[in-house]
């Protein structure tokens, strides 16, 4: 149980900082509420009327994001593979291969589909 008393320490210490924190903050913050204050912000333009329920979301957000995951994945995968290239021989380099194949495939079929495009 020793080596995780540190551990415990900063995570204790983070938890005090946070609380004193937030209480600091609602004690001496501002207490000034106005409208604008809580209005929609969209980069200076005058926010669209949005429908009870928030409104539906356009599916393109969505799917750019599970490409940018598909694609950071990838580059998880071939980092370690670099470093360690020299050691794994020729069967890593041909399993590194089929898996750029792969992903290489997927990104030609998101591009055929039109699914890179933001219009």
């Amino acid at each position: 149980m020793s080596p995780y008393i540190p551990i415990l320490g900063i995570m204790a210490l983070a938890a005090g900082f946070l609380a004193i924190s937030v209480l600091l903050s609602s004690v001496l913050g501002p207490r000034r509420y106005n409208r604008a204050k809580y209005d929609s912000y969209e980069c200076g333009i005058d926010p669209t009327p949005q429908p009870q329920g928030g409104g539906r979301f356009p599916v393109k957000y969505y799917i750019i994001a599970m490409l940018f995951i598909v694609f950071d994945i990838e580059t998880v995968f071939l980092y370690p593979w670099a470093v360690t290239f020299g050691q794994l021989g020729w069967f890593a380099l041909v399993e590194m291969l089929l898996f750029m194949a792969t992903v290489f495939v997927a990104y030609l079929y998101v591009w055929r589909r039109g699914g890179l495009e933001w219009d």
